[in-house]
C-alpha cells in the first residue's frame, strides 16, 4: 500500500509543478529525497538516561530505531569528551520519509500552540529545508503521562528542488503551512 501524500504528489503535485515552472520531463520535477530528524542533548553528558528516553521517543515518533551521535572532539568547558553520546538522529526514505512527513504536516504541527505557519526563511539555498521544533509532545505517538523532559528537535527535509523556489512551491503543494 502507497502513502496517501506519495499518491497525491504523483497525480495532482507533478502535472501542477510541470507546468509552474515548464518542466518538459516528469524527472524535473522537485521531489522529497529524504528527512532527517536530529535531537541534540548536550545534557546527557551528565545524565545518560537522558538520551536513553529521547531514542526511544523519536522511535516513536519515526517508526525506525535512531542512530546515537556521538562528540567529534572534547570541550572541556562543556565538560564534553571525545566520542561521548550526546544526541540521536533518524534518516528517513521511501514510505516511511512520506507517512513521516504527512504526519508531521497534517497533525502534529497543528497541535503546536499559537501556531501561526513555519517560516519561509528556513531554506539553505540549495532547495532544503529546516524546521526547528520546540516540544516532542506535539507528535501523537508520544505519551504525554511518560515525558520526563520536553526536548526539541531538528527536521531537515531534503529535496532534488534546484533552488529555494522551486522547494517552496513543492513543500506548499504538500501541504506544509508557510506563515503568509
Amino acid at each position: 500500500m502507497r502513502p496517501r501524500l506519495l499518491e497525491r504528489y504523483r497525480q495532482v503535485i507533478v502535472p501542477r509543478l510541470s507546468s509552474d515552472f515548464g518542466y518538459k520531463n516528469v524527472h524535473q520535477v522537485p521531489r522529497l529525497e529524504k528527512i532527517v530528524v536530529n535531537i541534540g542533548l548536550g545534557e546527557a553528558t551528565q545524565n545518560p538516561k537522558l538520551l536513553e528516553r529521547a531514542t526511544e521517543e523519536l522511535a516513536l515518533i519515526t517508526g525506525q530505531k535512531p542512530a546515537i551521535r556521538r562528540a567529534r572532539k572534547s570541550i572541556a568547558n562543556f565538560k564534553l569528551r571525545e566520542g561521548q553520546a550526546i544526541g540521536c538522529t533518524v534518516t528517513l526514505r521511501g514510505d516511511r520519509m512520506w507517512e513521516f512527513f504527512d504526519r508531521l504536516v497534517n497533525i502534529s504541527l497543528p497541535r503546536v500552540r499559537d501556531f501561526k505557519g513555519v517560516s519561509t526563511r528556513a531554506f539553505d539555498g540549495r532547495g532544503n529545508y529546516s524546521l526547528g521544533i520546540r516540544e516532542q509532545i506535539i507528535f501523537p505517538e508520544v505519551d504525554y503521562d511518560k515525558v520526563e523532559r520536553i526536548t526539541g528537535l531538528n527536521v531537515t527535509v531534503v529535496t532534488t528542488a534546484r533552488n529555494d523556489a522551486e522547494a517552496q512551491a513543492l513543500l506548499s503543494h504538500l501541504g506544509v503551512p508557510f506563515r503568509s
